[in-house]
């Protein structure tokens, strides 16, 4: 039985693997709600903070204090769906190796983290007149841990699950892979901010850093490799 061309096409076509959606949108309203969210939460009190400080600030800024937790939370959407677009397209890439599957791990519980996070600032902003600041200071505490230094771990694995086949499969340019890599272990390092709130400078390098790595990515992706049969 002789296949026609156009049967050959539609064969190929159907065993080729898909790459899946677009990924520039989901990381561009990611980008654009994390951005959001810093910018009207840009006066929180630090986390070396009172109590008391935070309680004050809780009870004179609860709407604005909603409203980034909202953002907080709802970056966590595209976050993830970024991650599951970035797993299939490396596995549509030929990436078999752990570093997919590393990449959706770790955008989930990223996004989880930030979940969480946006959870206990919603908490935060809903103080009673009456609450103590012991109490004030252990949501914040809360918020800051899941949305600080655990989403900035997690983070870092999505970022590391990308960079690593990114170089070895030469997926995208090496500048963007090693800064990538960097960027993954200050991800890491800056758990020692549980230990010294000096290391606390490397979570935004994380967060913001690693929010322009991942637009880099999106634009520079491919959705298909060249064969090397002619």
């Amino acid at each position: 039985m002789t296949t026609t061309p156009t049967a050959q096409r539609a064969a190929v076509t159907a065993h080729r693997p898909q790459s899946g959606p677009p990924l520039l949108a989901p990381v561009l309203a990611f980008a654009v709600l994390t951005v959001a969210y810093v910018v009207v939460n840009r006066s929180t009190p630090r986390p070396d903070a009172s109590g008391l400080a935070v309680l004050h600030y809780a009870q004179a800024h609860g709407t604005a204090i909603k409203v980034g937790a909202f953002l907080l939370s709802a970056s966590a959407v595209p976050l993830a769906l970024s991650a599951a677009v970035l797993y299939r397209r490396l596995r549509a890439l030929g990436i078999t190796a752990p570093g997919s599957a590393i990449t959706l791990v770790g955008g989930v519980l990223a996004s989880t983290a930030l979940t969480l996070s946006g959870m206990f600032t919603w908490s935060g902003g809903r103080l009673p007149a009456d609450a103590g600041p012991a109490l004030a200071r252990v949501l914040a505490d809360l918020s800051f841990l899941s949305g600080g230094p655990a989403y900035a771990v997690m983070f870092a694995l999505l970022i590391a699950g990308v960079s690593v086949p990114g170089l070895l499969a030469g997926l995208l340019p090496r500048a963007v892979t090693w800064t990538g890599l960097v960027l993954a272990a200050v991800g890491m390092l800056s758990t020692l901010t549980l230990l010294a709130s000096g290391f606390g400078y490397l979570l935004p390098v994380v967060r913001f850093g690693g929010t322009i790595w991942l637009v880099f990515v999106a634009a520079l992706l491919p959705r298909t490799r060249p064969s090397r049969h002619p």
